[in-house]
């Protein structure tokens, strides 16, 4: 089974989701976790905190990276990144709602084509209604015990299978971070089915 680690605040997961289904060429099971309590878990931080001159070359990498890939311009969120605990509740329940895909895919493009803070409710329920749920409802269920609990779940086995970040591509016991790294579960996923 492939799996396809993620949290909507991390563009290189967004550059990942705009491309997997056409680079891997199989379906990967999705799997939204939280990247802040992802890294509670491991004594990490995100690149994007720390120096400015980092932060402002990995911003440029990924630019380059949506035009290479033919996606469109990037146009960052701010403040970015912020807090995603609501938008990955939020994820949670559309998956469980069987609307998940669309709802991400939804919920990347307001964030990296249209700069939505993700972070502020509004705008993570304006990408809930264009990916055909009720806003309300899944409003509603970022307050649930079972879905709060859900995401912890899913951040702490992704934590327990090795994950350090997203996106990672889980085939089997393979990980493969990074968004520069899908070419590369393609390539080995290939040889899986070669074998």
């Amino acid at each position: 089974m492939v799996s396809f680690y993620f949290d909507l605040g991390s563009p290189y997961a967004y550059l990942t989701a705009m491309r997997i289904g056409t680079v891997l060429r199989e379906p990967a099971e999705w799997r939204p976790i939280l990247l802040g309590g992802l890294y509670r878990l491991t004594g990490r931080s995100s690149w994007a905190l720390g120096d400015y001159r980092r932060r402002q070359t990995g911003m440029a990498e990924i630019e380059r990276r949506a035009r290479d890939c033919g996606l469109p311009p990037i146009r960052w969120p701010d403040p970015w990144p912020s807090d995603y605990v609501f938008a990955m509740r939020a994820t949670t329940f559309a998956f469980a709602e069987g609307a998940g895909r669309e709802f991400t895919v939804c919920a990347y493009r307001h964030a990296f084509e249209g700069g939505a803070d993700l972070a502020l409710p509004h705008h993570v329920l304006e990408a809930a209604r264009d990916a055909g749920l009720d806003p309300d409802r899944v409003e509603a269920a970022t307050g649930d015990p079972a879905i709060k609990q859900a995401l912890r779940d899913a951040t702490d086995a992704a934590h327990e299978r090795g994950v350090i970040g997203v996106p990672t591509i889980a085939i089997g016991d393979e990980l493969f971070w990074g968004d520069d790294r899908l070419e590369d579960a393609a390539a080995h996923l290939r040889s899986l089915r070669a074998a």
